[in-house]
Protein backbone atom coordinates (compact mmCIF):
# COMPACT_ATOMS: atom_id res chain seq x y z
CA UNK A 1 0.00 0.00 0.00
CA UNK A 2 1.37 3.19 -0.89
CA UNK A 3 2.23 5.77 1.92
CA UNK A 4 1.80 8.69 -0.29
CA UNK A 5 1.23 9.62 -3.70
CA UNK A 6 2.48 13.10 -6.02
CA UNK A 7 0.87 14.09 -8.71
CA UNK A 8 2.19 16.73 -11.26
CA UNK A 9 0.08 18.47 -14.12
CA UNK A 10 0.38 21.74 -16.53
CA UNK A 11 -1.80 24.42 -17.95
CA UNK A 12 -3.74 24.23 -20.57
CA UNK A 13 -4.30 26.89 -23.31
CA UNK A 14 -8.33 26.99 -24.41
CA UNK A 15 -7.96 28.33 -27.93
CA UNK A 16 -11.74 28.88 -28.73
CA UNK A 17 -15.38 27.24 -28.64
CA UNK A 18 -16.68 25.62 -32.06
CA UNK A 19 -20.48 26.54 -31.70
CA UNK A 20 -21.93 28.69 -28.89
CA UNK A 21 -24.74 28.66 -31.06
CA UNK A 22 -25.82 25.69 -30.44
CA UNK A 23 -28.26 25.12 -33.46
CA UNK A 24 -27.08 21.55 -34.14
CA UNK A 25 -28.05 20.20 -30.82
CA UNK A 26 -24.98 20.07 -29.62
CA UNK A 27 -23.38 23.43 -27.77
CA UNK A 28 -19.97 24.61 -27.06
CA UNK A 29 -16.99 22.23 -28.15
CA UNK A 30 -13.74 23.78 -27.66
CA UNK A 31 -9.92 23.14 -28.77
CA UNK A 32 -7.05 23.30 -26.11
CA UNK A 33 -3.74 22.44 -25.89
CA UNK A 34 -1.18 20.90 -23.09
CA UNK A 35 1.39 22.65 -21.96
CA UNK A 36 4.57 22.35 -20.09
CA UNK A 37 3.73 25.24 -16.98
CA UNK A 38 3.34 26.38 -15.03
CA UNK A 39 2.06 23.52 -13.17
CA UNK A 40 -0.33 22.20 -10.37
CA UNK A 41 1.97 19.72 -8.23
CA UNK A 42 0.48 18.40 -4.66
CA UNK A 43 1.36 15.28 -2.50
CA UNK A 44 -1.28 13.25 -0.77
CA UNK A 45 -0.70 11.31 2.29
CA UNK A 46 -3.06 9.78 5.27
CA UNK A 47 -2.80 11.18 8.14
CA UNK A 48 -4.33 11.83 11.95
CA UNK A 49 -5.75 15.04 11.70
CA UNK A 50 -6.11 16.66 7.98
CA UNK A 51 -3.44 20.08 7.32
CA UNK A 52 -3.82 21.18 3.90
CA UNK A 53 -0.92 23.52 3.15
CA UNK A 54 -0.04 25.42 0.61
CA UNK A 55 -1.70 27.51 -2.42
CA UNK A 56 -5.51 26.70 -3.18
CA UNK A 57 -6.10 25.11 0.36
CA UNK A 58 -9.08 26.05 0.56
CA UNK A 59 -10.31 24.69 -2.95
CA UNK A 60 -8.64 21.56 -1.91
CA UNK A 61 -10.46 21.09 1.26
CA UNK A 62 -13.80 21.24 -0.54
CA UNK A 63 -12.83 19.01 -2.90
CA UNK A 64 -11.33 16.73 -0.93
CA UNK A 65 -15.06 16.79 1.19
CA UNK A 66 -16.59 15.75 -1.85
CA UNK A 67 -14.59 13.22 -2.95
CA UNK A 68 -13.96 11.31 0.85
CA UNK A 69 -18.08 11.29 0.33
CA UNK A 70 -18.59 10.53 -3.07
CA UNK A 71 -15.68 7.37 -2.66
CA UNK A 72 -17.02 5.96 0.90
CA UNK A 73 -13.47 7.14 2.59
CA UNK A 74 -13.57 7.71 6.08
CA UNK A 75 -10.20 8.79 6.50
CA UNK A 76 -7.86 11.83 7.40
CA UNK A 77 -5.75 12.90 4.24
CA UNK A 78 -2.75 15.53 3.97
CA UNK A 79 -2.63 17.33 1.35
CA UNK A 80 0.59 19.39 0.52
CA UNK A 81 0.43 21.80 -2.70
CA UNK A 82 3.54 22.60 -3.42
CA UNK A 83 2.88 24.61 -6.96
CA UNK A 84 0.08 26.05 -8.17
CA UNK A 85 -1.09 27.56 -11.67
CA UNK A 86 -2.39 31.00 -11.04
CA UNK A 87 -5.86 30.89 -10.98
CA UNK A 88 -8.40 32.61 -13.15
CA UNK A 89 -5.88 33.60 -15.59
CA UNK A 90 -6.83 31.36 -18.71
CA UNK A 91 -5.31 28.60 -17.95
CA UNK A 92 -7.18 25.58 -16.45
CA UNK A 93 -6.10 26.17 -13.05
CA UNK A 94 -9.30 25.06 -11.41
CA UNK A 95 -9.74 21.39 -13.43
CA UNK A 96 -6.06 20.59 -13.24
CA UNK A 97 -6.43 21.12 -9.52
CA UNK A 98 -9.12 19.12 -9.08
CA UNK A 99 -8.28 16.52 -11.28
CA UNK A 100 -4.65 16.00 -9.87
CA UNK A 101 -6.27 15.50 -5.98
CA UNK A 102 -8.91 12.74 -7.33
CA UNK A 103 -6.19 11.09 -9.19
CA UNK A 104 -4.05 11.07 -6.40
CA UNK A 105 -6.50 9.86 -3.79
CA UNK A 106 -7.36 7.27 -6.28
CA UNK A 107 -4.30 5.85 -5.95
CA UNK A 108 -3.42 6.31 -2.56
CA UNK A 109 -6.21 4.05 -1.87
CA UNK A 110 -5.66 1.78 -4.89
CA UNK A 111 -9.54 2.73 -6.92
CA UNK A 112 -9.37 2.66 -10.34
CA UNK A 113 -8.70 6.32 -12.27
CA UNK A 114 -12.21 7.75 -13.00
CA UNK A 115 -11.03 11.44 -14.38
CA UNK A 116 -14.59 12.35 -16.21
CA UNK A 117 -16.63 11.12 -13.07
CA UNK A 118 -14.47 13.05 -10.73
CA UNK A 119 -14.94 16.35 -12.97
CA UNK A 120 -18.39 16.25 -12.85
CA UNK A 121 -18.56 15.68 -9.23
CA UNK A 122 -15.86 18.59 -8.62
CA UNK A 123 -18.16 20.92 -11.32
CA UNK A 124 -15.67 20.89 -13.96
CA UNK A 125 -16.18 20.83 -17.49
CA UNK A 126 -19.52 22.78 -17.62
CA UNK A 127 -18.80 23.87 -20.77
CA UNK A 128 -15.33 22.12 -21.92
CA UNK A 129 -14.34 18.92 -22.11
CA UNK A 130 -10.58 19.49 -23.11
CA UNK A 131 -9.22 20.00 -19.40
CA UNK A 132 -10.14 16.64 -18.64
CA UNK A 133 -8.90 15.21 -21.65
CA UNK A 134 -5.63 17.29 -21.09
CA UNK A 135 -5.05 15.97 -17.66
CA UNK A 136 -4.94 12.91 -19.07
CA UNK A 137 -3.43 12.28 -22.55
CA UNK A 138 -1.76 16.07 -23.05
CA UNK A 139 -1.30 16.86 -26.90
CA UNK A 140 -3.76 19.10 -28.98
CA UNK A 141 -7.58 18.03 -28.41
CA UNK A 142 -10.78 18.82 -29.66
CA UNK A 143 -14.13 17.98 -27.73
CA UNK A 144 -17.77 18.02 -29.34
CA UNK A 145 -19.35 19.51 -26.84
CA UNK A 146 -22.73 19.36 -24.88
CA UNK A 147 -25.14 16.93 -25.77
CA UNK A 148 -28.75 16.29 -24.34
CA UNK A 149 -26.25 14.01 -21.27
CA UNK A 150 -24.92 15.03 -18.73
CA UNK A 151 -21.64 13.98 -19.24
CA UNK A 152 -18.01 15.72 -20.11
CA UNK A 153 -18.25 16.49 -24.09
CA UNK A 154 -16.51 13.64 -26.10
CA UNK A 155 -12.91 13.86 -27.44
CA UNK A 156 -13.90 13.68 -31.06
CA UNK A 157 -9.30 14.20 -32.07
CA UNK A 158 -6.38 14.07 -30.15
CA UNK A 159 -3.43 14.84 -32.14
CA UNK A 160 0.58 15.39 -30.73
CA UNK A 161 1.84 18.80 -30.73
CA UNK A 162 5.14 19.33 -33.00
CA UNK A 163 8.25 18.78 -30.23
CA UNK A 164 9.88 22.05 -31.80
CA UNK A 165 7.51 24.49 -31.84
CA UNK A 166 6.81 26.81 -28.70
CA UNK A 167 4.23 29.05 -28.01
CA UNK A 168 4.59 32.23 -26.01
CA UNK A 169 2.74 33.44 -23.61
CA UNK A 170 1.91 37.26 -22.25
CA UNK A 171 0.40 37.22 -18.79
CA UNK A 172 -0.71 40.27 -17.06
CA UNK A 173 -0.37 39.64 -13.05
CA UNK A 174 -2.38 42.44 -11.98
CA UNK A 175 -5.65 41.44 -13.70
CA UNK A 176 -7.40 38.17 -13.80
CA UNK A 177 -10.17 36.79 -16.06
CA UNK A 178 -14.15 37.22 -15.91
CA UNK A 179 -14.95 33.86 -13.59
CA UNK A 180 -17.52 32.11 -11.34
CA UNK A 181 -20.95 34.45 -10.83
CA UNK A 182 -19.69 37.20 -13.24
CA UNK A 183 -18.47 34.31 -16.05
CA UNK A 184 -22.09 33.22 -15.82
CA UNK A 185 -23.90 36.37 -15.98
CA UNK A 186 -21.37 37.30 -19.14
CA UNK A 187 -22.58 34.25 -20.83
CA UNK A 188 -26.41 35.09 -20.57
CA UNK A 189 -25.98 38.52 -21.38
CA UNK A 190 -24.00 37.69 -24.71
CA UNK A 191 -26.51 37.66 -27.81
CA UNK A 192 -27.02 33.93 -29.96
CA UNK A 193 -23.71 33.33 -31.63
CA UNK A 194 -24.16 33.97 -35.19
CA UNK A 195 -24.68 30.26 -36.83
CA UNK A 196 -22.30 31.45 -40.36
CA UNK A 197 -19.59 32.14 -37.78
CA UNK A 198 -19.43 28.77 -36.31
CA UNK A 199 -19.86 27.14 -39.38
CA UNK A 200 -16.56 28.66 -40.61
CA UNK A 201 -14.75 28.25 -37.39
CA UNK A 202 -15.55 24.44 -37.60
CA UNK A 203 -14.07 24.56 -40.94
CA UNK A 204 -11.26 26.07 -39.91
CA UNK A 205 -11.05 23.47 -37.29
CA UNK A 206 -11.58 20.59 -39.37
CA UNK A 207 -9.95 21.83 -42.57
CA UNK A 208 -7.07 24.09 -41.43
CA UNK A 209 -6.16 23.79 -38.13
CA UNK A 210 -6.00 20.30 -37.72
CA UNK A 211 -3.99 19.21 -41.30
CA UNK A 212 -1.35 22.08 -40.29
CA UNK A 213 -0.55 20.05 -37.22
CA UNK A 214 -0.40 16.33 -38.77
CA UNK A 215 1.99 18.64 -41.59
CA UNK A 216 3.50 20.48 -39.13
CA UNK A 217 2.61 23.85 -41.52
CA UNK A 218 2.97 26.40 -38.82
CA UNK A 219 1.98 29.14 -40.94
CA UNK A 220 -1.54 27.48 -42.10
CA UNK A 221 -1.77 26.46 -38.03
CA UNK A 222 -1.29 29.67 -37.45
CA UNK A 223 -4.05 31.46 -39.41
CA UNK A 224 -6.67 28.68 -38.31
CA UNK A 225 -5.81 29.69 -35.07
CA UNK A 226 -5.70 33.45 -35.27
CA UNK A 227 -9.69 33.58 -37.79
CA UNK A 228 -10.84 31.44 -34.80
CA UNK A 229 -9.78 34.42 -32.15
CA UNK A 230 -10.56 37.34 -34.24
CA UNK A 231 -14.26 35.67 -34.54
CA UNK A 232 -14.14 34.35 -30.62
CA UNK A 233 -12.06 37.55 -29.73
CA UNK A 234 -15.60 40.15 -31.31
CA UNK A 235 -18.08 38.23 -29.78
CA UNK A 236 -16.57 38.21 -26.41
CA UNK A 237 -15.49 41.94 -26.33
CA UNK A 238 -18.75 42.87 -24.70
CA UNK A 239 -17.24 41.34 -21.67
CA UNK A 240 -13.89 41.82 -21.43
CA UNK A 241 -14.20 46.11 -21.83
CA UNK A 242 -14.77 46.07 -25.26
CA UNK A 243 -11.44 44.79 -26.26
CA UNK A 244 -10.41 41.72 -27.84
CA UNK A 245 -8.25 41.03 -24.64
CA UNK A 246 -8.80 41.60 -21.07
CA UNK A 247 -6.03 43.28 -20.61
CA UNK A 248 -4.57 46.40 -22.30
CA UNK A 249 -0.87 45.52 -21.75
CA UNK A 250 -1.36 42.08 -22.72
CA UNK A 251 -2.80 43.47 -25.82
CA UNK A 252 0.21 45.95 -26.63
CA UNK A 253 2.77 43.28 -26.30
CA UNK A 254 0.57 40.72 -28.59
CA UNK A 255 0.59 43.66 -31.13
CA UNK A 256 4.45 43.58 -30.83
CA UNK A 257 4.84 39.77 -30.99
CA UNK A 258 2.75 39.84 -34.50
CA UNK A 259 4.57 42.61 -36.21
CA UNK A 260 7.62 40.62 -35.08
CA UNK A 261 6.20 37.49 -37.28
CA UNK A 262 4.23 35.18 -34.33
CA UNK A 263 1.28 33.05 -35.66
CA UNK A 264 -1.85 32.09 -34.20
CA UNK A 265 -2.55 34.94 -31.89
CA UNK A 266 -5.39 34.99 -29.28
CA UNK A 267 -6.34 34.89 -25.85
CA UNK A 268 -6.87 31.95 -24.00
CA UNK A 269 -10.65 31.28 -22.53
CA UNK A 270 -10.92 34.76 -20.66
CA UNK A 271 -7.78 35.73 -20.11
CA UNK A 272 -5.97 38.04 -19.39
CA UNK A 273 -3.11 35.85 -20.70
CA UNK A 274 -2.46 35.74 -24.22
CA UNK A 275 -0.05 33.53 -26.33
CA UNK A 276 1.48 32.83 -29.84
CA UNK A 277 2.90 30.48 -31.97
CA UNK A 278 6.95 30.55 -32.87
CA UNK A 279 8.60 27.44 -35.43
CA UNK A 280 11.58 26.96 -32.16
CA UNK A 281 13.09 27.35 -29.22
CA UNK A 282 15.61 30.20 -30.89
CA UNK A 283 12.97 32.10 -32.62
CA UNK A 284 10.97 32.44 -29.25
CA UNK A 285 14.38 33.76 -27.50
CA UNK A 286 14.45 35.96 -30.04
CA UNK A 287 11.27 37.51 -30.55
CA UNK A 288 11.42 37.72 -26.67
CA UNK A 289 14.35 39.68 -26.69
CA UNK A 290 13.12 41.40 -29.34
CA UNK A 291 9.81 42.48 -28.12
CA UNK A 292 11.11 43.22 -24.68
CA UNK A 293 13.67 45.46 -25.83
CA UNK A 294 11.47 47.62 -27.27
CA UNK A 295 8.74 47.49 -24.51
CA UNK A 296 10.42 48.09 -21.05
CA UNK A 297 8.09 47.23 -19.15
CA UNK A 298 8.19 44.22 -16.25
CA UNK A 299 4.53 43.36 -16.42
CA UNK A 300 3.35 41.34 -18.66
CA UNK A 301 5.68 38.22 -18.57
CA UNK A 302 6.18 36.28 -20.81
CA UNK A 303 6.68 32.79 -20.88
CA UNK A 304 7.86 30.28 -23.01
CA UNK A 305 6.80 27.33 -23.14
CA UNK A 306 6.36 23.72 -25.01
CA UNK A 307 3.50 22.19 -26.06
CA UNK A 308 3.27 18.52 -24.26
CA UNK A 309 1.78 15.09 -25.08
CA UNK A 310 1.47 13.32 -22.01
CA UNK A 311 -0.94 13.58 -19.49
CA UNK A 312 -0.17 14.37 -16.15
CA UNK A 313 2.48 12.48 -14.11
CA UNK A 314 1.58 10.49 -10.85
CA UNK A 315 4.30 8.57 -8.15
CA UNK A 316 3.41 6.52 -5.97
CA UNK A 317 6.08 7.01 -3.38
CA UNK A 318 6.70 3.87 -0.44
CA UNK A 319 7.93 5.08 3.29
CA UNK A 320 11.23 3.03 3.49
Amino acid sequence: MASSVKVETSARLHLGFLDLNGSTGRKFGSLGLALDGPVTELTIRRSETSPIEGPESGRVAAHLALLGERLGLARNYSVTIGKAIPAHVGLGSGTQLALALSAALRRLESLPPDPASDALLLRRGARSGIGAALFSHGGFVVDGGHGTGKTLPPIVSRLPFPEDWRIILVMDTEVTGVHGDAEREAFARLPLFPEPDAAKICHAVLMQALPALVERDLAAFGAAISQIQTRLGGYFAPAQGGARYTSARVAAVMEALERNGAKGLGQSSWGPTGFAFVESESAAQQLVKRVRENNAQANPVMLICRGINHGARIATIQDP
